[in-house]
């Protein structure tokens, strides 16, 4: 298995797409956090990182998928709103947004943020993608409107900083099938996922120690009093 290191040399264990969905439903169904609280955390985190990599005053574009992963990525964008931030927001499926997304997408429509639908992208010049289509739950090859995302947000010419893993990619075996964000930064979350390559950071989203330890993994915080952490893939 695949191992990083933190910015401070600090070893983090890789986990594959199989082993964080069971992270995940430990969480969820035996210790909390719950699905909300872990996607505010995200959100909120991906918003402080977009802030440090966007260069005043552009604006951000979020690109959002049905599942958590774009639940995340609608979070951000009301928190980029909240600090004065230009947004958009496009979702890929908005008639299949799950009731915890859908909250999200209630509670951003109470900024500024404007939500655009896919044909209405264009030839929109955002300073930052949020890449939040396609989380590490992906089966097979992007299809539809995912797909089309995809292919439109690595055309634009503008940095794409994607969450959790790139949207296309294999969270396990890192390859492709099909269309995949070519990301300039992946801000991954919990723990780093096997298949990850390129500019990484990890992000803290609340799960206890005790949920690994159920695992098995050999945890020690790697987040030394941040909530976010460079990473490194070791040869």
């Amino acid at each position: 298995m695949s191992t990083f290191t933190t910015d401070t040399g600090r070893p983090v264990p890789a986990v594959t797409a199989a082993q964080m969905r069971e992270i995940d439903r430990i969480a969820m169904e035996e210790t909390g956090p719950n699905l909300f609280q872990m996607m505010e955390n995200a959100g909120a985190n991906l918003a402080a990182l977009a802030m440090e990599l966007l260069e005043e005053p552009e604006a951000v574009l979020a690109l959002a998928g049905p599942g958590g992963n774009g639940g995340g990525g609608i979070c951000a964008a009301r928190h980029l709103a909240n600090h004065g931030i230009g947004v958009w927001l496009c979702l890929s499926e908005p008639d299949r947004l799950g009731p915890v997304s859908a909250l999200q997408r209630k509670i951003v429509q109470q900024t500024s943020a404007k939500e655009l639908r896919p044909e209405q992208l264009g030839d929109l010049q955002p300073g930052l993608i949020l890449d939040a289509l396609i989380g590490y739950s992906l089966s097979g090859a992007p299809r539809g409107r995912a797909a089309e995302l995809i292919r439109w947000a690595n055309g634009s010419g503008a940095p794409i900083l994607a969450l959790d893993v790139p949207s296309g990619v294999d969270a396990t075996t890192g390859n492709a099938s099909g269309e995949y964000i070519h990301a300039h930064t992946t801000m991954t979350l919990a723990l780093p996922k096997a298949g990850l390559s390129g500019q990484l950071v990890l992000a803290d989203i609340g799960i206890p120690e005790g949920v690994y330890r159920k695992l098995g993994l050999g945890y020690s915080t790697p987040f030394d009093r941040r909530s976010r952490v460079p990473l490194r893939r070791l040869p």
